[in-house]
């Protein structure tokens, strides 16, 4: 993938707390696969590529990580990395007898979207839970999408990460309805956390990524993505972030890879979506929440995102959720009859 040249950000600029509330808000956490990596003295794990950003929270033990290739990286308790996506690694702890052995795939074993990393009979120095993940504003753009390096930062017990880690991970194993709102509602919280820690650090991340350095795109597209049905123009959107119309759509171009309008598409249709899937309204009024005046337009967009009709999208969406249903239902039947 080539390299983003980022425009000049305009450092007196300020993304304000309405803005990055709505990007928060607004943001979809998808929960890959989790990770328990219980690594002994003399041992070694390693990761090969995955496109899909990466979290690691050290629980315990001391030890190295090395990313993509790059110099090792002392982890030690609390410690918190994000990983960029197709970037393999390696996790290892030093036993002082030559090169740290690296765990067989025998010692790999899953369950329910969980993989777990151990050795037997071995006591482990590292306790670690690592994640893949994606963040997405709609269908295209990825806010890990161009990080380059790992985010980095020391939380503390009563920053409580490990706990919501480990329910994560209880929700994987237990498969109740909800199981993918809950494992995402958690890694959100958590991704929260860290923008919070960097905003009060003196080297914030967030200049990492280019949705977030250049502020005054990044306040354009908080309003989009704020309010997608909103009549946004190009004009209306350059007002926003103070700039040329001819600036705007440079700049904008640059980092997201596509036009504004493809960008607003794109996140209205996500919009409807959440309103199809979520509401009983009609299609004409979802169609008119997300910027549409015409309905055959709507449905149109629609099925050139989702590859369906709205309707038949919101008739396979409930059938899914009623048998997903029944399923939670014959678990808690089954999990009564076994305590009697």
């Amino acid at each position: 993938m080539e390299q983003k040249v980022f425009p000049p950000t305009g450092s007196n600029v300020k993304l304000s707390t309405t803005d990055l509330n709505n990007l928060m808000q607004a943001i979809d956490i998808d929960v890959i696969a989790l990770i328990e990596v219980l690594l002994p003295r003399g041992h070694r794990v390693a990761m090969g590529k995955i496109d899909a950003s990466a979290i690691h929270y050290n629980l315990s033990g001391v030890g190295h990580i090395s990313i993509n290739g790059g110099p090792q990286i002392p982890i030690s308790p609390h410690l918190l990395i994000i990983v960029p996506p197709n970037a393999p690694f390696a996790i290892e702890v030093d036993g002082g007898n030559g090169t740290p052995k690296l765990i067989s795939r025998d010692c790999w074993t899953h369950q329910n979207g969980i993989l777990r990393v151990a050795v037997p009979s071995e006591q482990p120095e590292i306790i670690q839970i690592c994640g893949y993940f994606t963040a997405l504003f709609g269908q295209s753009v990825r806010l890990f999408g161009d990080l380059r390096e790992p985010v980095i930062e020391q939380f503390e017990p009563r920053d409580k990460i490990d706990l919501k880690l480990r329910e994560a991970m209880e929700e994987l194993l237990q498969q109740e309805v909800g199981v993918g709102a809950m494992t995402s509602s958690l890694l959100k919280q958590i991704l929260v956390s860290l923008l919070r820690r960097s905003l009060r650090s003196s080297q914030q991340w967030t200049e990492r990524f280019s949705i977030l350095a250049d502020r005054q795109i990044t306040r354009a597209f908080a309003d989009m993505v704020a309010r997608p049905g909103a009549a946004h123009s190009i004009q209306s959107l350059a007002q926003s972030a103070g700039l040329s119309r001819s600036a705007f759509m440079a700049r904008f171009s640059n980092i997201f890879g596509h036009s504004p309008m493809v960008i607003l598409r794109d996140l209205r249709m996500r919009q409807a979506a959440i309103d199809l899937t979520t509401t009983t309204m009609q299609v004409d009024v979802i169609a008119h929440n997300a910027g549409y005046e015409s309905r055959s337009s709507f449905v149109r967009a629609f099925r050139q995102a989702y590859g369906r009709d709205p309707r038949d999208y919101r008739r396979i969406a409930n059938e899914e959720n009623a048998e997903q249903g029944i399923r939670d239902a014959e678990v808690c039947s089954d999990r009564e009859r076994s305590r009697r």
